[in-house]
């Protein structure tokens, strides 16, 4: 349960600063005098003229997905939200990397990073990955009893069903 509601913090956090940040990329020659637009020297060996497209890939791409995999998650659409958030959580983490490639470096690139880190643990932690037997792992699994002398071996029960998990569902 604390996963989910931290996931959903996160989620809507990123999603607001990511239309901010999208926003003010989009319009950045109309707000330019605010200092919120990087400069336009930045672009310079980019295939960008402009931080139009770049604002609309991180108002619609990185600010959408993560939109959506709130509403899902709020919605309590296990695997669907699980799914939208990883997807989310490694679309903010390749934005920042390409950004961290194409611009110089800033403060605020490794915490957005951490924060598409983050999500996936996040992520992670409600399915109960943590929690999962070890397949690779042989002696995770239960060990077979030998049957006593004159009795007939039991039939194994098998491994108990992985159901999904009802953090996501609560």
């Amino acid at each position: 349960m604390i996963w989910r509601r931290s996931l959903l913090v996160l989620q809507s956090f990123l999603a607001v600063t990511s239309f901010a940040g999208g926003l003010a990329l989009i319009l950045g020659p109309a707000i330019g005098g605010l200092g919120i637009t990087p400069p336009p020297e930045y672009l310079a060996g980019t295939p960008f003229d402009s931080y139009l497209v770049p604002g609309l890939i991180l108002f619609l791409v990185v600010g959408g997905t993560h939109l959506a995999a709130f509403l899902l998650l709020w919605r309590r659409n296990g695997r669907a939200a699980a799914a939208a958030a990883a997807a989310a959580g490694f679309g903010l983490l390749i934005w920042v990397f390409v950004q961290m490639v194409i611009i110089p470096f800033s403060v605020l690139q490794a915490v957005y990073f951490g924060f598409g880190l983050l999500e996936l643990v996040l992520v992670l932690l409600s399915l109960d990955v943590v929690n999962a037997p070890d397949a690779l792992n042989p002696r995770s699994e239960q060990q077979p009893t030998l049957p006593r002398p004159g009795t007939a071996p039991r039939p194994s029960p098998g491994p108990p069903a992985r159901r999904w998990p009802d953090d996501l569902t609560r």
